[in-house]
């Protein structure tokens, strides 16, 4: 679950971001330092989320080698719902990516490691890559709400315990 809570925060940090230098003008001071920062954080939870694919395909593993889930419309709604936040996460990364390379080669960097182009520089397509790119998140965002509904008591529990740490500090 730590994995979890880590990429939590890294995604808070990248819609919030995301929102915030989008509407910045070109000509403003640390405009780039933003994007750059924000595509670490994106490459950072890429990282984090083979990680949890690592953890959660062990865990399956011995989970379901003794015994298959029970296919009951509840539980395959939980998966359906589950495999379309993971197919977020790996897509819209790589959709950043994307957008990034098309405006410019050499373009991504890992807290100021250069990483390489994914794809080929493009600027007929950057319009449409950073339309992408936007409407997978948005998307994300909304998967990412109903995952919270349908994890209410997850998330109570969650806020209670943040909130006992507080007052005992």
């Amino acid at each position: 679950m730590s994995i979890h809570w880590w990429m939590f925060y890294c995604y808070i940090i990248l819609f919030l971001g995301g929102i915030f230098m989008s509407r910045l003008p070109r000509e403003v001071f640390g405009r780039n330092l933003l994007y750059d920062f924000h595509k670490s954080i994106g490459i950072l939870t890429m990282a984090l989320l083979t990680w949890r694919i690592l953890t959660l395909l062990q865990v399956w593993w011995k989970k379901y080698t003794k015994k298959l889930p029970k296919y009951t419309p509840q539980w395959m709604q939980k998966f359906l719902l589950h495999t379309s936040l993971y197919i977020f996460m790996l897509v819209i990364p790589i959709s950043g990516f994307f957008f990034s390379n098309s405006f410019r080669s050499n373009n991504v960097k890992f807290f100021g490691i250069t990483v390489p182009d994914l794809f080929p520089e493009n600027k007929d397509l950057v319009d449409l890559s950073r339309s992408i790119h936007f409407w997978l998140a948005y998307t994300f965002l909304a998967f990412i709400i109903l995952h919270s509904i349908d994890q209410f008591k997850v998330i109570k529990a969650f806020w209670r315990r943040i909130s006992k740490k507080k007052i005992k500090t």
